[in-house]
């Protein structure tokens, strides 16, 4: 009897100790085996991988629920959960991973200067290292078609629109001052330098429902996420001087760059057409501090500048020209956080603030404008596979600007308050490698108009090829008026544009060209009665227009060794009803044809490289009042040769020599008119001509790194 019971016992322990069995087949979406998938039990040994027909089979001693993990190289990863007993003879299907395969990209509109990016037209170092630049990230991108030549503007008007029409973010966050404080007739420059980002996506149409208050253009900069050491870069130039540091510990880092600029010694050697009582003097300084946090990465970047100038200014009605003078401080504060919250969910968030105010004197007339603004954004992403991402999130643009004008006895203040509260959605679909589609939605509620304005935007790609790809975009764009209208009329609507975009793309070793067709249609524009927008002006929104063209690009630096270049050029076709316009018009600001042609070339013997830019726009149009047709004649067109050096004394020291418009090209931007008729019943005019017809810069640069090797010639 008991060795019954004890045979018993036995035998219910080897039927408790059995194997069970796991099996089945791997296949991908097209029904076909998966050779060599790895197939396991998460948190155990036990697993196979599959045989030539996908096949895989292997024993296993757990029991109970278990996780069963299917990977394979260029494929999602695929996790199936069941009680083991059931995990017999599985007809598994994996998805190829689209985020690991040289899939197609959305690009229609945009370009990328990013190092990490398939799709870059441009580099951070070409940023820099173009000649007519002078190490201004908008001069370079001024070499990209899409973009017209307003050289004594110098912001960025893209696609027939206007310079305001285009929007700066850092981080994902707006920035509202993006632009040093200059007078008319001469060119500002962005007021970030460009030491402290990597990665420039710049978008000339059709970009993101994420980004809205933009009619035209959307410039995001992304700040360095992890610099590579520690150093010091040390800067004496013809202008001023600069100083940039880089301290870097295990989790966090500290950036800053400093400058001055003083144009007095300049003007001394080089003088120019204007009278200057105080040449342009300005000091600049911004930081960034990056934390690394368990799952994400947190940053705050800040800059301050303060500028002055005074000068004379040529003007047909007034024999002793007109004095200009300014005083601006600037602060811009920007905050952001990029992390993983897990289960494919990711989030963004960030706040801008931007303090700015100007103290202006015109003649007898004194101007004091203060703008406090502020962005605050938040953004979830969910990855649900390689296939479908979807974003949505909220933001807020707040602005309080005020304005005080003084004028003998006349004491007025204007301004506005401004609140926008937006929302957008996009959804991200990956079909296969060779076909992508981007849709979304965005609405914006404006207080100051009591309206929300809903704009659908979608984007399409298809991979025809390895090497080429066709894209299609559509979108409606909003934009509330700016400043100079808002401050004296609130009663109004946000401006609209609809972009249409065909766009084609060839990418093969080192070469890359581009060809885009667009068609933009503005309504809501801001009209008025007078001469320019007044506290007296009746405005509304009856404004409208149109803009469309072709751009092309091209760039090649495989071809030739040690030689990089790139040709733009644009058509563009525009006419706009807005502002005191009397009809349909292309405005002054417009050009009809746009050619840019940028080469680089690296002499090793010399260790030196050389540079030029080379700039070319058809006439541009202006209002004769001696003829009875509006805005019906044009300039002579714009011609540019600039050629930049950099030579390097050692490994971290440069000597660098640049000069604009280095064969003298007597440029004219537009004319002026006299106020009343001369002797002979015409109205006399003068040429609106660049005020140097050349520029020249000198500069040594010297950095001090750990690994010894590092310079500035990416900052030049």
């Amino acid at each position: 009897m008991n060795k019954l019971i004890t045979i018993f016992i036995l035998l219910l322990a080897a039927l408790g100790n059995s194997q069970t069995t796991v099996s089945g087949k791997v296949l991908n979406t097209k029904n076909e085996p998966i050779i060599g998938a790895n197939v396991y039990l998460d948190g155990t040994y036990d697993g196979a991988t599959t045989d030539e027909e996908g096949a895989f089979i292997f024993s296993t001693d757990i029991k109970g629920t278990q996780t069963l993990v299917i990977s394979y190289l260029s494929f999602e990863t695929k996790r199936m959960i069941n009680d083991v007993s059931k995990l017999k003879n599985l007809h598994i299907k994996l998805r190829e991973d689209m985020e690991a395969l040289d899939v197609v990209h959305i690009n229609a509109g945009t370009f990328e200067a990013n190092d990490n990016s398939k799709v870059s037209v441009l580099k951070p170092l070409d940023v820099v290292t173009t000649a007519s630049a002078l190490g201004d990230f908008v001069g370079a991108l001024q070499t990209l078609p899409g973009t017209s030549n307003v050289s004594e503007d110098g912001r960025l008007f893209v696609r027939g629109g206007n310079a305001d029409e285009t929007q700066i973010f850092i981080d994902g966050v707006r920035v509202f001052t993006p632009y040093s404080p200059s007078a008319s007739n001469t060119p500002t420059r962005g007021r970030y330098s460009p030491f402290l980002f990597d990665g420039i996506t710049f978008s000339t149409g059709g970009y993101s429902s994420e980004y809205g208050q933009a009619l035209s253009s959307v410039l995001l900069l992304n700040t360095i996420d992890e610099p590579s050491q520690e150093k010091t870069d040390i800067g004496i130039m013809s202008l001023g001087a600069s100083l940039g540091n880089t301290q870097k510990r295990k989790k966090s880092s500290l950036s800053f760059n400093a400058s001055y600029v003083n144009l007095s010694p300049y003007l001394s050697v080089f003088k120019d057409k204007n009278d200057w009582k105080t040449p342009f003097v300005t000091t600049q300084g911004e930081t960034v501090f990056r934390r690394k946090l368990n799952n994400g990465m947190l940053k705050f970047y800040a800059a301050f500048d303060a500028t002055k100038f005074e000068l004379n200014q040529e003007d047909i009605n007034y024999d002793d020209g007109i004095n200009f003078k300014l005083n601006n401080n600037n602060f811009y504060l920007n905050t952001s956080y990029k992390g993983v919250l897990g289960s494919g969910w990711s989030v963004l968030s960030g706040m801008s603030y931007t303090y700015a105010k100007d103290k202006i004197g015109i003649e007898s007339q004194k101007i004091q404008d203060t703008e406090n603004s502020a962005h605050l954004k938040l953004k979830l992403k969910k990855r649900f596979s390689s296939q479908l991402k979807l974003s949505f999130g909220a933001e807020q643009f707040v602005t309080d600007f005020k304005e005080n004008f003084v004028e003998d006895a006349l004491n007025e203040t204007y301004g506005f308050n401004n609140n926008i509260i937006a929302g957008f959605v996009e959804a991200d679909v990956v079909f296969s490698k060779n076909l992508a589609l981007k849709v979304g939605w965005r609405a914006d509620y404006s207080s100051i108009f009591k309206t929300t304005d809903i704009a659908p935007r979608a984007a399409i790609a298809y991979k025809s090829s390895e090497n080429e790809q066709f894209s299609l975009a559509y979108g409606n764009f909003y934009q509330n008026p700016n400043s100079s209208i808002l401050k004296f009329e609130q009663d109004l609507k946000a401006q609209k544009t609809a972009h249409y975009i065909f766009n084609y793309q060839y990418i093969n070793n080192g070469k890359i060209f581009r060809a885009e067709a667009y068609r933009k249609d503005y309504n809501h524009l801001v009209k008025f009665d007078t001469d320019f927008a007044a506290y007296d002006s009746n405005f509304n929104s009856s404004g409208e227009g149109y803009a469309q063209g072709i751009d092309l690009f091209w760039r090649d630096n495989s071809s030739i060794k040690t030689i990089d270049y790139w040709v733009s050029y644009s058509y563009l076709d525009t006419k706009r009803n807005d502002q005191n316009f009397e009809t349909s018009v292309q405005p002054n600001y417009a050009t009809n044809h746009n050619l840019s042609i940028v080469g680089k070339y690296w002499i090793d013997k010399l260790r030196s490289q050389v540079g030029l830019s080379y700039g070319f726009s058809s006439g541009r149009p202006y209002n004769n009042p001696n003829t009875d047709r509006f805005f019906s004649e044009r300039t002579k067109a714009f011609n540019s040769l600039s050629l930049n050096w950099s030579y390097l004394l050692d490994q971290q020291k440069i000597l660098y020599f640049s000069v604009n418009n280095v064969l003298g090209f007597n440029n004219v931007n537009g004319y002026q008119y006299a106020d009343t008729l001369n002797l002979d019943g015409q109205f006399s005019r003068r040429a609106l001509t660049p005020a140097s017809d050349q520029f020249f810069f000198v500069g040594f640069f010297w950095t001090i790194s750990q690994d010894g090797n590092d310079n500035q010639l990416d900052n030049l």
